[in-house]
């Protein structure tokens, strides 16, 4: 979870993620780490901006050969 989804915008300083969204985000991390765990995985969740939290976990996991992300888009 990136802290900064939890700020204002730029414009007007509205929330990006509301109550609502937080609520429907957290259940769906809920369900989908239930899921998996049901199929022998897990779902590793972190709270961080993520360039910092994924270069820590490449860190501590030590043989990762390959990340893939997508890039948020951004407010013009």
């Amino acid at each position: 979870f990136d802290p900064r989804h939890y700020l204002g915008t730029r414009c007007y300083s509205f929330p990006k993620t509301g109550p609502h969204r937080l609520r429907f985000l957290l259940e769906s991390v809920k369900d989908l780490r239930e899921t998996l765990k049901k199929k022998g995985s897990t779902l590793v969740v972190r709270k961080g901006k993520p360039e910092d939290v994924v270069r820590d976990l490449i860190t501590q996991l030590g043989s990762v050969s390959a990340v893939a992300f997508h890039e948020e888009v951004r407010e013009i």
